[in-house]
């Protein structure tokens, strides 16, 4: 365990990543098939903001027996024949009340169902004594979640092209390609879920939906960062390939990943704990699970499948091709010097590729060097002349007194 604690801060490259991406690829493609799957023959479980219905809502405080989630649920099977679609309690103390959602009721049910519950619960109303018009009933129309619905595609549209620009002028193309995969795939992931567990999808769904989706690309662009780092003048050399720097990129930024998706999990689970088991608000629980669920995918797929499709568009550029040629032939002479020099023979050492990291960190110091070197442009005179050059010797010297 210390061990790979060990590994996880000092990211030398000990997890194999970029090496195992088909792996990941059929892992991801297993579970976005089932995603898919769910979403098409499954569906959403709607809730009435979506498709419309009757929202009733009285006073947490009665005056008679107490009015928890399953007495009122309990009330209201009793006097319509069936199940509401949602009983929550919101709200704390005073201001506490119950909010009763379900399918469109007429007035020959909304009527009994009020008078029923005043019966059981008498809440009390704003004049301290227990009032039927405390109880209040509303019809929710279906359209209003359409537009949201709407807009936030229309938003999360925008939100992709924006951020496809950005990352083809910022990093570059196959980076940009790679984002929007991992991006597409969280967001699949996340309402494939909600469909599997059939969890209700309220507009408080497609608003977290929607904020999961930076969290996802700040944790790739950090990655991507570190590889263009890595990869920069990576043609010229031969000490590793575009996939292992891209590997030691991810291991290097491995344990700020995981760190960063732990502690953005965790105000996540205390918003459930507090807003859903301690205040009773339904509607933070829709909010807190699609961020939670979104946080963790958005999390595994900067790993373990931005960077490896990354890998796999640059490595169809036959100029990286070429190079990962130019490092397994290095490796070949490196590996075939310390056999004849195991076997007694004289080892060529003309070459700099077969020598060890370190003398091939010294060539490439004075290959910068001299490229630094020729790159300083000639000092001229203010007249567009060259300067010409400082005599040498005493003579050369300012002697400081002035020439008659």
């Amino acid at each position: 365990m210390a061990g790979l604690l060990n590994r996880l801060y000092t990211g030398t490259g000990a997890f194999d990543i970029v090496g195992r991406r088909r792996t990941w690829y059929i892992s991801f493609a297993v579970l976005v098939l089932v995603c898919v799957g769910s979403i098409v023959f499954r569906g959403f479980n709607l809730g009435i903001d979506f498709t419309g219905g009757t929202q009733i809502q009285f006073p947490a405080t009665t005056a008679a027996a107490p009015a928890d989630v399953e007495a009122v649920r309990a009330v209201y099977e009793r006097s319509v024949g069936f199940e509401p679609e949602a009983v929550q309690s919101a709200g704390a103390g005073a201001s506490a009340s119950i909010l009763i959602r379900s399918e469109t009721l007429d007035a020959g049910q909304l009527v009994p169902l009020r008078q029923a519950l005043f019966d059981t619960f008498q809440p009390i109303g704003a004049n301290g004594v227990p009032s039927l018009e405390s109880i209040s009933d509303s019809a929710v129309s279906g359209s209003w979640g359409g537009q949201i619905t709407r807009q936030a595609l229309i938003a999360l549209g925008v939100f992709l092209v924006l951020v496809t620009i950005f990352l083809a002028l910022y990093f570059e193309r196959s980076m940009a390609l790679a984002a929007l995969v991992a991006l597409l795939h969280d967001v699949v992931v996340t309402a494939g879920i909600y469909s599997i567990v059939g969890l209700e999808v309220s507009p408080s769904t497609v608003i977290g939906l929607l904020t999961i989706l930076g969290f996802s690309l700040y944790d790739t662009v950090v990655v991507f960062d570190k590889v263009k780092e890595n990869t920069r003048g990576l043609l010229g050399l031969t000490r590793r390939t575009y996939g292992e720097a891209a590997n030691l990129a991810l291991n290097q930024t491995l344990i700020r990943s995981i760190n960063t998706s732990l502690f953005a999990v965790l105000p996540v689970v205390a918003l459930m704990v507090i807003g859903v088991g301690v205040l009773g608000v339904g509607m933070l629980a829709d909010l807190a699970l699609v961020q939670m669920v979104g946080i963790i995918a958005g999390a595994l797929s900067s790993l373990l499948l931005a960077t490896p499709i990354l890998v796999d568009l640059k490595m169809r550029d036959p100029r990286f091709q070429q190079q990962a040629q130019k490092v397994a032939a290095r490796r070949a002479k490196a590996a075939g010097a310390v056999a004849a020099s195991a076997g007694g023979a004289a080892p060529d050492t003309d070459d700099p590729d077969l020598t060890d990291d370190t003398v091939l960190a010294g060539e490439l110091r004075k290959e910068r060097a001299m490229a630094a070197a020729g790159g300083v442009p000639a000092r001229h005179a203010r007249g567009g002349q060259p300067r010409a050059a400082r005599p040498s010797g005493k003579s050369g010297r300012p002697s400081g007194k002035r020439n008659r």
